[in-house]
């Protein structure tokens, strides 16, 4: 099965109502977590992210219990997610609606932790305690963080995600613009982006390891 069905995205409220049943970390992503960062509506979306991390994800299917659960496996491409699969790493997107035929409503991404860590799968040296992945919006929904979300969406910036960067940036303090110009030239190189967030010089070269380690992490135990 392709990934090229309609979309019909749940509202953030309805979907904050659904992963409030069940106690594991989980935080809206994508274009809606900017905007519970900045407090206002920026743009259309196409679909709806929700962020959980890998070893939390069969916590999602009890969540979306009698929902159609698709994982993209390989990328580009769905096959059914069945009940109690663990899906390693390397599957990252799991579509998700109420039933056969009717429009996606929820994407589910996962991601990786380790130790309390979350660590980026682009680049391990990229990591921060999972305590600070996320902060609190409208209606006490959880979020992905700017810089987070932000890093993810350099590595290929569409429209949109230049949208979300101007949206967003009056509201980053000096500590997430670092993190941000670190992380970036970290897993990219030169980014037109460093020089947006305008961070002090030494923050515009690349990084120096007493901010980002090399973490060792074991992919193939996870």
């Amino acid at each position: 099965m392709t990934t090229e069905s309609a979309w019909e995205p749940a509202p953030v409220p309805e979907v904050a109502d659904m992963f409030r049943r069940v106690e594991i970390p989980w935080w809206i992503a994508g274009g809606h977590a900017i905007e519970l960062a900045v407090g206002r509506v920026i743009r259309e979306h196409d679909d709806i992210d929700v962020l959980v991390l890998r070893d939390d994800q069969l916590a999602v299917q009890h969540v979306l219990a009698g929902w159609e659960l698709w994982a993209a496996d390989p990328a580009g491409t769905l096959r059914p997610w069945q009940p109690d699969e663990y899906l390693h790493m390397g599957i990252h997107d799991i579509w998700c609606r109420p039933g056969p035929g009717t429009p996606w409503r929820i994407q589910i991404m996962l991601d990786e932790a380790q130790d309390g860590l979350w660590v980026s799968r682009r680049d391990t040296a990229v990591h921060r305690p999972v305590a600070e992945l996320g902060a609190i919006g409208a209606g006490g929904i959880p979020y992905v963080t700017p810089e987070v979300l932000l890093y993810y969406k350099a590595k290929k910036p569409r429209p949109k995600d230049e949208t979300d960067l101007s949206a967003v940036l009056p509201f980053l303090a000096p500590a997430q613009r670092i993190w941000l110009a670190t992380a970036i030239l970290e897993a990219y190189g030169a980014h037109p982006w460093v020089d947006r967030l305008d961070v002090p010089e030494q923050y515009r070269r690349p990084p120096q390891r007493d901010l980002l380690d090399e973490l060792p992490y074991d992919w193939e135990q996870r």
